[in-house]
């Protein structure tokens, strides 16, 4: 297939905003393609490099750019896989160079709508929606299969073009091929946010409760001596984490696959915040030395197989019993069942005094629902609020074309009177918050770029948010985690909005 016919159907897609429609287009986009172009036309569609992330950054890509002649060339998704292949393979001594050279190859020969395509592509933007959920249903249409098959064989498997080329090629019989496997990783199941612990037990009744911690998710895999480490990307990380690998390889069990989280912890007991635990899974690692620095305690929390027994399909409590049988108290997630909310919101409580974000409320009978972000797992976490400024907004993709959509925040410096800026958000918008800002900040322009609007500091917004990390991007050296805008403020003047020095009192109340 040519590229240029794929660029079209994006196009395509992003215009219609009914997800019948999107399917629709997909679907006999699929029917289309040759064996080897379903994996790079599935992995393009839904936003993603078939080689995952190579390398490539905006720098590098402007630098292709710049030197890439366009010669409006055809291209092929074959041709474009070959590129970025090349490109992953490309490394040592000179590799940055040789790397934009190839690039800009391949640009020279795109297109301008091609090169657009590829340049979202590239920089994870391609927001038109034709994400997993909707390509699923798009294979199913395509081959004429069970939603239902197609779903549970990605999630067990992963990779969705290698489960649309199955579907697709060779049939519904095939897909039951995808099972789970020890030393093979599946997508993990995921929680929906909830209010508060009274809001998790009004939906679920009686409710296992566990912590909710800030660390690392790891899917652990053991068969006889050899122990896999995975991230939620699906990532083996078991190099980076040999204390980890130390602990299951001791359990018993000859073959398991643990779900569960890693935490780095200061000397006091309280968790180091989550970044500083991510620098164990760094790309350039002194192993050694981290280990010793910032040695990592696992809390597992399920159990999906257990010598030979595949669990994701018995209900919750089986999955626990299996737990507790193969892995010491000590390094299992603390737990309790309840349906009182008075003992639910002591062990919020407890959770958060201990450092932790808050816990997960699970229905005690629950499947594991691999790769949904299912009801019956319920989020709760410890929330900030603080009231900041919109400093300029970029405009939306996809659905939210056309208006004004990531809002750029800052909170008040008293000092020099200026806003120091904290982070971005579009969660929490509505469409009608949309066309309102999009009215509103427009009238307050200063300067635009092609994506961006800037804007007089005047428009006040609530902002919730998790917690503060910090960040060499901003000025203060501070960012907002998870923040999603609440409500505006139109009862408040920017000279009202938090501090800077507020700001910081959060973050160092967190690290305490």
């Amino acid at each position: 297939m040519k590229l240029q016919e794929l660029t079209d159907l994006s196009a395509r897609v992003t215009r219609n905003a009914g997800r019948l429609a999107k399917i629709g287009h997909l679907a006999e986009c699929l029917r289309c393609l040759e064996l080897g172009e379903i994996p790079i036309a599935v992995a393009y569609l839904c936003g993603e490099l078939p080689q995952g992330k190579i390398g490539i950054g905006w720098s590098m890509l402007k630098d292709a750019l710049a030197c890439a002649p366009s010669e409006s060339g055809v291209l092929t998704l074959a041709d474009a896989d070959a590129c970025f292949e090349n490109v992953r393979r490309t490394t040592g001594s000179g590799s940055g160079a040789r790397r934009t050279e190839i690039l800009a190859g391949l640009l020279a020969r795109a297109s301008a709508t091609e090169r657009e395509f590829l340049q979202r592509l590239i920089m994870g933007e391609m927001r038109h929606g034709a994400l997993e959920g909707v390509m699923m249903e798009a294979v199913a249409k395509a081959s004429g299969l069970p939603s239902r098959s197609v779903r549970r064989a990605y999630f067990v498997n992963g990779s969705l073009g290698q489960v649309a080329s199955v579907a697709l090629i060779q049939g519904e019989a095939s897909l039951s091929g995808f099972q789970l496997t020890p030393g093979r990783p599946i997508l993990p199941a995921l929680a929906q946010p909830c209010d508060d612990v009274a809001d998790a037990l009004r939906q679920l009744g009686t409710a296992a409760l566990e912590y909710k911690m800030d660390g690392a998710r790891v899917q652990v895999h053991k068969v006889g001596s050899d122990v896999a480490v995975f991230t939620r990307g699906l990532r083996d990380v078991a190099a980076a984490v040999p204390e980890l690998v130390e602990t299951v390889r001791a359990l018993g069990a000859g073959a398991l696959i643990l779900d569960g989280e890693v935490l780095a912890f200061r000397p006091d007991g309280k968790p180091h915040p989550f970044q500083t635990t991510m620098r164990r899974f760094g790309r350039k690692l002194d192993v050694a030395e981290l280990r010793r620095e910032l040695p990592l305690t696992p809390y597992f929390f399920d159990c999906l197989h257990l010598d030979g027994n595949t669990l994701i399909d018995a209900p919750g409590r089986e999955r626990i019993d299996a737990l507790a049988a193969t892995v010491p108290a000590a390094l299992r997630m603390p737990r309790m069942i309840t349906d009182s909310p008075a003992a639910a919101d002591a062990f919020f409580v407890a959770a958060v005094s201990a450092g932790h974000e808050g816990v997960m409320a699970k229905a005690p009978d629950a499947l594991y629902e691999a790769g949904e972000r299912s009801r019956n797992w319920l989020k709760i976490k410890r929330v900030h609020t603080l009231d900041l400024v919109v400093l300029a907004a970029e405009w939306g993709h996809g659905r939210r074309k056309g208006w004004l959509s990531n809002l750029h925040l800052g909170a008040r410096d008293p000092s020099s009177g200026l806003f120091v800026m904290l982070g971005k958000t579009f969660k929490g918008l509505t469409d009608a918050m949309l066309r309102e800002q999009t009215e509103i900040l427009q009238r307050l322009e200063t300067a635009r770029d092609r994506h961006t609007v800037y804007v007089r500091p005047e428009v006040v917004v609530e902002v919730a948010f998790n917690d503060l990390q910090a960040s060499p991007q901003y000025p203060a050296g501070l960012a907002l985690r998870f923040a999603r805008v609440k409500r505006y403020r139109p009862d408040k003047r920017a000279e009202q909005a938090d501090t800077i020095e507020t700001v910081r009192a959060i973050h160092a109340a967190e690290a305490e």
